[in-house]
């Protein structure tokens, strides 16, 4: 625990910094829009990380709200809560959070054969949201989402969803088996399954390619701000693309 116990900072009327259990620390961010709070928190991790503070192990933002986990051997509460105080005044000005993350997006393009085995709850999304199996297709294909985070399992691609008409709830019943690219929707979110894993998210579709590269340093070749478009395909052509790596596009 931290020196005076479960502790919480409240920064600009903006940051909430606070104790998560014995070895993290979460910071929230209220008081402005979605697309500030996720630019402000991807800001902060990327401050902490050039901080690169010792006994730190792990930084994870998500849309709001950025996890720190540390070493207790290495460091403690007070000593990762001071950074983050110093570094989250730092960009809380407009100023600075409008140079923040200034690397350009990349863009990359994703083969997805819909329906049938490759995405069997294509016919029960589109049931639900009021369309037909092709709208659904149209909308999910129809622009490009933008990757706000990375979660589980290694690093999967969660991306603000299509403009469908409505949330897409979850599976009542979730798989205990997710095949690598499947192409989900949940909510008003979307994601690539990068690994063979369970899941309770309704699949539309499939991707032949190979979204994990297990032996390269990140293993994932996206990032938070990057955007995916997906394109239909037929099965005929699910082999021209088969274990081809991810990658962006160029040019």
């Amino acid at each position: 625990m931290g020196g005076d116990g479960m502790k919480t900072d409240v920064l600009h009327g903006d940051v909430t910094i606070a104790d998560c259990g014995d070895s993290a620390l979460f910071a929230k961010v209220a008081g402005l829009d979605a697309e500030d709070a996720w630019r402000f928190v991807h800001a902060l991790a990327d401050a902490l990380d050039t901080v690169r503070l010792p006994g730190v192990h792990g930084v994870v933002p998500t849309y709001d709200t950025l996890l720190v986990e540390f070493d207790s051997a290495g460091t403690d509460h007070d000593t990762v809560r001071g950074v983050l105080r110093h570094e989250a005044a730092r960009i809380a000005t407009r100023s600075a959070l409008d140079s923040a993350r200034t690397t350009p997006p990349r863009r990359f393009v994703v083969p997805v054969v819909y329906g049938g085995a490759y995405g069997p709850d294509l016919p029960d999304v589109a049931a639900g949201l009021g369309l037909t199996e092709s709208e659904v297709v149209a909308i999910h294909s129809g622009s490009d989402l933008t990757v706000r985070c990375l979660g589980a399992p290694a690093g999967a691609p969660m991306m603000d969803g299509p403009a469908f008409p409505g949330p897409v709830p979850r599976l009542a019943s979730p798989r205990t088996r997710v095949d690598p690219g499947s192409v989900a929707v949940a909510g008003r979110q979307a994601v690539i399954s990068p690994m063979p894993s369970p899941g309770g998210w309704p699949l539309l579709g499939r991707t032949p390619l190979r979204v994990l590269d297990l032996d390269s340093d990140p293993i994932t070749a996206y990032r938070p701000g990057d955007t995916f478009r997906f394109v239909p395909i037929t099965p005929d052509q699910w082999d021209e693309h088969a274990d081809t790596p991810l990658a962006a596009c160029h040019g």
